[in-house]
Parts: structure tokens; C-alpha cells; sequence
């Protein structure tokens, strides 16, 4: 028996690091060895479809082989240092330090520390000055590589906005690197030319006197504006056929199907509805041709139709008939996630009436009118109930309602307002007489701390301090009157570390090595984030946590992020940031056109106006 084998017979689900999944990759010949990396565990990486669409795009190539790796757990760490085996791919189990290009998803900010630990279990230096020869090249993108900042001292290349066509891209030009002999600078002088990619060791930083980012300067003729990528055509860009299929449960175990990208919405709080613009849709022929491929090659009997706002889809009627037509008639379960208080319609709703039961989930954000307007959220208290309403009508008997904390202009007002609406909801239930007797309610509500993006209108915005969620958190359950309403919070000081790296520059680097130093990882887990380690690295570093979470920026400051183009226009998030103080709304894309200007990047078009 190998060592190997011996540590996986001591571990907790060791299906994790086995490899060997149905519809896994497997290559005898290729030019470039690409690891996909999520830096958290398996159930959760193996979740995420931005990494399915990434392995399966890159395996059609017959010169690329990519291959996954996780985050390990704490158990299979322990045995991986003692028994002197470096962190391996799932498909080959040969150690990432032999691959060509580990690319690093960035979901979330609390994942940080883990990169650096992966990258350690691998015997791979952490900072990219450090990593002399071609490769491995680390590589990261994702939603939170909008502002890559902070940890750009340990990233060779940053993939900006939709990486499918650019990951090609750079593995051409890799391919003609490796075989004309280039080094590492000389083929990141080629790979800054090419749209959507950021190389963060071309750029210099320097202060002001008040801590302030006062420049971002180009070097070797890199771009001043470095624009994300953007594919234009839902329909033609490849989609995977198929999926892994996890011999253990994962988070989100089934078929995910696409349905469009961006959002029409403007929701001011919302760092997805802004970075992923311009709205492109799937023509529902394509939509149903896909979903039948990925049942068909995975065996799942449930599939999620995968988007910021489901029923925001132009044809979503039409949508829902066609694939309900075969999903009832093959047993699938079809998910609908992310619908709309708002356009919860009659013929939605017979629809939904067709696939299996399950809870509803509308997200309110805020318990006020006034606060929904800051926030540009556009629903009336009446729509929430009116939905809800419909949907007890039609036998659903739990409703779970999303709100938001701390949002900025917030009063103890609006915090008693989410349980005002709680309450109305209830009422609405018990007030219907289409209920069916003896039925009772369940209300769930769901309060996240808000935390200030970039790219967003809120990106000035200061965030709320520990103390005064804490105390918003107490008031909200002191205002709940009955047991019908279940309340759950997230815990605040990950918010504040969330909202340090989320709007951070180069500077926290060192606070972040250190903090991995201190014994810190899994950060987003509450049984193994350490404050107090986060907080000695702070210190030793002389940096002010606060300095990048209470302070509300001028609209006149140089931002870490602006010299990063993700399409919106700085001048349109300014006006939105104003409006919202002014308790103004701005109508969604399809309603009228504010001119965000995210489609001068899709060659002048965005579904949302066609």
C-alpha cells in the first residue's frame, strides 16, 4: 500500500482527493498542464460552475490537460505535512508544483489565506518575485479579482471579467513560450497585450501623507486601463455537455444551467448585478439543447437554471414551458433560485405549480420603503405581500425572506421594519381564505451584514462598525413577537475582515503573509477564524483595519481598483451614490437605459435594450 493510500484510509471523506469521477478528465499527451484551484473544500469548489465551465473548456483542447485541486481539511493537512507528500491533483495525484499554470478562483475574500496555504503544501514560493522560471504561473480571477490588490504580491497574471475565451488565449501564448524558450518576464510582456488580462507586477504603488492610494503607475508599457473580458455571444461560447459527477454530496449536487449573464437591475449594494454587465441572454433553444445534454451525461434527476435573476429572463415563459414539457415527464426536479418579488407572475406561478414543491425565496434587502429606495431595490411592501399572497394561495406554506444590515443611511427604524414585514407575511398567510385548514407558517428571515464593494455605487461608503450590528442584530430579535419568524445573522468580525480586503490595496500583502503565518485559513469558517491572529498581524504591520472599513471616500480619492475597467462608468456610480442619499430609485435596463455604459465593452449592445 502507498503512503498515500495509508493517509487516505485515515481521513474524513477521502472520496475528496480521490479523483476518478464520471466524466473526469484523462490525457496521455498535451503541450500544458492547467490546475484549477477553488481554496476551500471539495463539497464547496466542486459547487462552483465557474470551475466547471473552466475544466471542460480547457479539456476539449488536445494540448491542454486541466485538472482540480482543493483546499484540503484540516485532518488530510496534517497527514499531507507529516508524511512529507505535497498537495496533489485529483486526476493524476501529482504534485501542482510540476503544473504549468494553477489558476485560483477568488469567490470569496475570507479564501486568501488558503491560496497561500495550497500554494505552501506544494512547495511552491508564495510571492511571485520569488518564482523566477516560466512556471508554474499562479494565476487568480473571479467576482473578487475585480479588486486583486491585496494579494497581488503572490499572483503572476489576474484573469479580469469572463474567462473562457482568455484562458485560450494565454495558454497560445504559453504554448509558443514554452517552445521558443521565453522567460517569465518575457512572456508576461506578451500576456499584458491581451484584453482582460491584469499582470499586477507591472504597476507600482505609492501613498499620500494621509494613507491614501495616491498613484498606480504602468510600467513596460502596460495599459493605464486594463478592461475585463467580455463574451458576446451566450449562444455560441462553449458550455460543458457534461459534468463531474462527485461520488460524495456536495453543496450544490446537480445540473446547473446557465441561463444569462449581468443583471437589468441596478440594485445599488450588488457587486454582481454591476461587474458582470452587459446583460446576455441564452435563446431558450439553446437553454433546453444544453440542459437535456447535461441530464443526460450526469444522470442527475434536479437542475438549477443558474443566473442573477431568473425570471428577469426575456422569455422566461416560454423558457419554463419547454423545459418543463420533458423534466415532469423524466421525473427532474426543476430549480428555480433567485426570483423576483416583482414579476412573480399568474403564468409563473402555473408553472411552478408543474415541478416539485419546495420553499420560496424573495429578497426584500431592506425592512423600509424609504431604505429599499437607497438601495435602488424597486419593491413595494404590497408586491412582497401580494407574492407571497399568490404563492399560499397555490399551497406554499414557508416563505424565506433575504434583508441586509447595515446598510448606509440605516436607522433602528428600518431594523424594526424587517420585522414588521415578517409579521405582515404572516399575517397574509393566516388572513387567506384559499389556505388549507389546520396549515400552519413557517417565515425565515436572513439578515447578511452588508459590506461596501467596489464597482458599486456603495463603494465610498462606509462600513458599520461590530458594535452597531451587534446592537441592530439584539434589536431585531427583541422586535420579533412570535415563533413563526426564525431569525439567522452572520457573525460580524468576518464582515470587518471581509470589508478590509474587499476595498484594500497592495499594502495588506504583508498583513495577510502574516496572518497566514499566525496559523490562519478556512477564514470563512466560524470554528476556524482567528480575530485575534488577524488583528496581531494588523498590528505588526502598522496598518489600521479601520482605515479601509469606516472611512467614507471622497468621490475626488484615487480607488485601488480604478485603474481597472469592468465597464460601468465611475461617473454613473457616482450619480447612483448620490441619488441614493437623495432616497431616489433608478428604473431597471428594459424600462429605460441609465447609461452605465457597460456595453461600449460588447462592442455597443446589451441584451437588456434590444
Amino acid at each position: 500500500m502507498s503512503v498515500l493510500e495509508e493517509i487516505l484510509n485515515r481521513v474524513e471523506k477521502p472520496a475528496r482527493y480521490t479523483g476518478g469521477e464520471l466524466n473526469s478528465a484523462h490525457k496521455e499527451k498535451y503541450d500544458v498542464w492547467f490546475v484549477f484551484a477553488f481554496p476551500d473544500t471539495y463539497e464547496i469548489g466542486m459547487s462552483n460552475l465557474g470551475g466547471k465551465i473552466i475544466y471542460h473548456t480547457l479539456n476539449q483542447r488536445e494540448d491542454t490537460l486541466c485538472e482540480r485541486v482543493y483546499a484540503p481539511a484540516p485532518d488530510m493537512e496534517k497527514e499531507l505535512r507529516e508524511n512529507g507528500v505535497e498537495l496533489f491533483s485529483l486526476e493524476t495525484r501529482r504534485s501542482i508544483r510540476e503544473a504549468d499554470l494553477i489558476g485560483f478562483t477568488l469567490q470569496y475574500e475570507l479564501s486568501y489565506t488558503n491560496i497561500l496555504n495550497m500554494l505552501n503544501l506544494a512547495q511552491i514560493p508564495l510571492k511571485s518575485s520569488d518564482r523566477e522560471s516560466l512556471t508554474p504561473l499562479i494565476c487568480v480571477g473571479g467576482p473578487c479579482a475585480c479588486n486583486p490588490e491585496p494579494i497581488t504580491d503572490f499572483v503572476d497574471i489576474v484573469f479580469l471579467g469572463d474567462g473562457e475565451e482568455t484562458t485560450n488565449q494565454i495558454i497560445d501564448l504559453l504554448i509558443k513560450a514554452k517552445k521558443n524558450g521565453l522567460s517569465k518576464h518575457e512572456f508576461l510582456l506578451k500576456a499584458k497585450d491581451i484584453t482582460g488580462i491584469y499582470v499586477p507586477s507591472f504597476y507600482k504603488d505609492s501613498y499620500n501623507d494621509d494613507g491614501t492610494l495616491k498613484s498606480l503607475e504602468p510600467l513596460y508599457d502596460a495599459p493605464k486601463k486594463v478592461k475585463k473580458a467580455v463574451v458576446s455571444d451566450m449562444n455560441s461560447v462553449y458550455y460543458p455537455k457534461e459534468f463531474v459527477v462527485p461520488y460524495i454530496n456536495i453543496v450544490h449536487d446537480r445540473a446547473v444551467e446557465e441561463i444569462f449573464r449581468g443583471c437589468i437591475r441596478g440594485c445599488r449594494f450588488c457587486q454582481a448585478g454591476f461587474i458582470y454587465r452587459p446583460i446576455r441572454e441564452k435563446s431558450v433553444e439553446t437553454i433546453n439543447m444544453q440542459s437535456k445534454a447535461l441530464i443526460e451525461s450526469t444522470g442527475y434527476d434536479e437542475l438549477s437554471l443558474c443566473s442573477l435573476s431568473t425570471s428577469d429572463h426575456s422569455e422566461v415563459n416560454k423558457m419554463l414551458t419547454t423545459l418543463i414539457d420533458w423534466t415532469v415527464k423524466d421525473n427532474i426536479n426543476l430549480s428555480l433560485p433567485s426570483l423576483r418579488v416583482d414579476n412573480f407572475s399568474d403564468e409563473l406561478v402555473e408553472q411552478l405549480n408543474k415541478v416539485r414543491r419546495s420553499g420560496l425565496t424573495f429578497a426584500p434587502e431592506a425592512g423600509t420603503q424609504r431604505l429599499r429606495d437607497v438601495i435602488n431595490k424597486n419593491v413595494t411592501e404590497d408586491e412582497v405581500i401580494r407574492t407571497c399572497t399568490k404563492a399560499f394561495d397555490n399551497g406554499w406554506t414557508s416563505v424565506k425572506l433575504y434583508f441586509m444590515m447595515g446598510l448606509p443611511t440605516e436607522t433602528m427604524e428600518d431594523i424594526e421594519g424587517i420585522a414588521n414585514l415578517g409579521m405582515q407575511v404572516i399575517h397574509a398567510f393566516y388572513n387567506n381564505p384559499n389556505r388549507q385548514k389546520g396549515t400552519g407558517v413557517q417565515v425565515s428571515i436572513s439578515c447578511a451584514s452588508f459590506i461596501p464593494k467596489p464597482f458599486t455605487p456603495f463603494q465610498w461608503e462606509p462600513e458599520d462598525s461590530m458594535e452597531s450590528l451587534k446592537q441592530k442584530q439584539k434589536h431585531l430579535l427583541e422586535s420579533i413577537p412570535t415563533k413563526k419568524i426564525r431569525v439567522s445573522y452572520h457573525e460580524t468580525p468576518t464582515s470587518l475582515l471581509e470589508g478590509v480586503l474587499a476595498r484594500g490595496d497592495r499594502r495588506l500583502g504583508k498583513v495577510i503573509l502574516r496572518a497566514y503565518e499566525l496559523g490562519c485559513k478556512f477564514d470563512s469558517w466560524d470554528d476556524q477564524f482567528n480575530f485575534d491572529a488577524w488583528m496581531q498581524a494588523f498590528n505588526e504591520n502598522g496598518i489600521e483595519p479601520h482605515f479601509y472599513t469606516h472611512r467614507k471616500r471622497e468621490f475626488s480619492e484615487l480607488l485601488p481598483w480604478d485603474h481597472l475597467d469592468y465597464g460601468v462608468s465611475r461617473k454613473f456610480l457616482e450619480n447612483e451614490n448620490k441619488k441614493a442619499h437623495e432616497n431616489k430609485t433608478t428604473p431597471h435596463c428594459r424600462i429605460k437605459c441609465a447609461g452605465c455604459g457597460a456595453n461600449k465593452l460588447n462592442g455597443g449592445h446589451c441584451d437588456a435594450r434590444s
